[in-house]
């Protein structure tokens, strides 16, 4: 990119184009997500943020079986369906719900689990809508772990003998998280949640590498705890919670369902209620370009020169290797994170029965410590 005023130059890299895996490239994804449900999908009535999740016992089957995550979101998406519609007098009520299956937890553990965005209510008759009263979680907790472990029994993945062990415990390992109510005029709080349960996996932000460990340090989310990762190990914890190709990681249900919003689209009914973000201000496609949105994250227009505030533009697009490998070079950025060459140490020593020196050397000695004077058992 270059300025047109003071000619000043800057590299801009290519996105990896890889979601779940890069923070930095999925977060165009995020902002995205976020601004395209709240302009297509979200009408404005209440919601409310739930979060279903699991036992440690029962994950390892969602480890290996992955098309099991779908299932599960079906099972939380049933529970607050049943829920929803019974404390809704009116007739053939039905809610709406965006759901989004993670599977990681705070060190990248696999913890699958589902983040709820849901009407707090339901529609009925031609677009109306009547707000629900407070949920009481146990029992949609209750629902949810029934649901959850029949689904299982039916896919052959655990016996009653499971179901039998799992019933003695004083607490079920299910868990059901249930936000405030989100009001139709909190538009920033909806989308910024709508960004949230798609984020990436883990934060680079909270990862630190060690070049001459070739270890990876990840903080807590509070900051408190630390974990060490050998480097195979923390690309292993990524890699794990990468999609498969063309699996849908979120669904739409109910109201919300990709039936329902095309039937609208068909009868030209899909505005009786509004979107949060209405069409007049949603943001044009053609404006949904990488400028906006990195100045959206970041609050920094990369189309702005630093140093004289003229405009930049795009000069060119390069993607030859060797080209891209000289500029680097020239910048002195090629190879700038390498890791260093190993350290050389002192051969070790051995001992052997029977051996005079070996017997001379004392227990404790330090064996390749440089500052041990070694001098004094050499004849």
């Amino acid at each position: 990119m270059k300025c047109g005023d003071c000619n000043h130059e800057y590299l801009l890299a290519f996105s990896c184009k890889r979601r779940h895996f890069c923070p930095s490239c999925h977060q165009k994804r995020v902002v995205e997500f976020g601004e395209w449900l709240c302009a297509n999908v979200l009408k404005k009535v209440p919601h409310r943020h739930f979060v279903f999740g699991i036992p440690k016992i029962l994950r390892r089957y969602f480890l290996y079986d992955r098309r099991l995550l779908h299932e599960l979101s079906r099972c939380a998406w049933e529970s607050l369906k049943v829920f929803m519609q019974d404390v809704v007098p009116e007739r053939s009520p039905l809610p709406g719900a965006v759901i989004a299956i993670q599977t990681f937890g705070d060190f990248l553990g696999f913890n699958p689990h589902c983040h709820v965005l849901i009407v707090d209510g339901c529609f009925y008759g031609n677009g109306m809508f009547r707000v629900a009263p407070p949920l009481e979680l146990k029992k949609l907790e209750a629902i949810f772990r029934y649901k959850v472990l029949r689904m299982l029994i039916a896919k052959g993945k655990i016996t009653q003998e499971m179901i039998a062990l799992l019933s003695g415990w004083r607490r079920s390992g299910f868990h059901v998280f249930c936000g405030k109510r989100i009001l139709p005029k909190e538009e920033a709080a909806l989308e910024n949640l709508a960004r949230y349960i798609i984020r990436a996996s883990f934060s680079q932000e909270r990862m630190r590498y060690l070049d001459r460990e070739g270890a990876v340090v990840y903080t807590a989310k509070d900051g408190n705890d630390q974990k060490v990762f050998a480097a195979g190990e923390w690309l292993a914890a990524m890699c794990s919670h990468v999609p498969n190709r063309g699996e849908q990681m979120v669904r739409y249900y109910g109201w919300y369902s990709n039936v329902l919003r095309g039937k609208r689209r068909k009868k030209d009914t899909a505005d009786v209620i509004p979107c949060i973000i209405e069409s007049e201000r949603a943001p044009a496609a053609c404006r949904k370009s990488w400028a906006r949105l990195i100045q959206k994250i970041y609050e920094v227009d990369p189309l702005v020169c630093p140093k004289c505030r003229g405009a930049m533009r795009i000069i060119s697009f390069i993607e030859d290797e060797e080209i891209i490998k000289a500029i680097l070079g020239h910048l002195g950025l090629w190879l700038i994170r390498a890791r260093p060459p190993a350290t050389a140490h002192a051969p070790p020593f051995h001992r052997y029965a029977g051996d005079e020196l070996a017997q001379s050397i004392p227990d404790n000695a330090a064996y390749g410590d440089p500052d041990y004077p070694w001098d004094a058992y050499v004849t």
